[in-house]
């Protein structure tokens, strides 16, 4: 496994993701990331407008560090990746937030504001 190899898995999730193709997003995910499925598909704006890679760090050991940026109809977000190669794969190991910003409603969008919003309650 090496940089391109990184590259080219993480650009296909990221192509998985903004075509809404959940199988192919979830595809290089280790086990461990398919037994926690809902959370880790919970930190990615489903379907994606667009969806990038950021960057690509060589991790401790033999991993790669690699940010994605989604952004979705709502949010946008950086998303923390973590692959290994295991058992010959290029794997995604681990997923984590960097960020979330919320997306300004368009003009005409905006929605009205909830009853009862910015009031908190002991």
């Amino acid at each position: 496994m090496d940089e391109q190899d990184v590259r080219e898995r993480a650009e296909a999730l990221c192509a998985a993701a903004v075509a809404g193709d959940i199988d192919r997003v979830i595809e290089d995910f280790s086990p461990e990331l398919r037994h926690n499925l809902g959370e880790v598909l919970a930190l990615l704006p489903l379907p994606s407008d667009s969806a990038t890679v950021d960057r690509i760090e060589r991790g401790g050991g033999s991993g790669y560090t690699v940010v994605l940026r989604l952004s979705g109809e709502r949010e946008e977000v950086q998303v923390q990746t973590r692959w290994k190669d295991r058992d010959g794969r290029t794997t995604l190991i681990e997923a984590s937030h960097l960020s979330r910003t919320e997306k300004a409603a368009q003009d005409g969008d905006a929605e009205p504001e909830a009853a009862g919003a910015g009031e908190t309650t002991a």
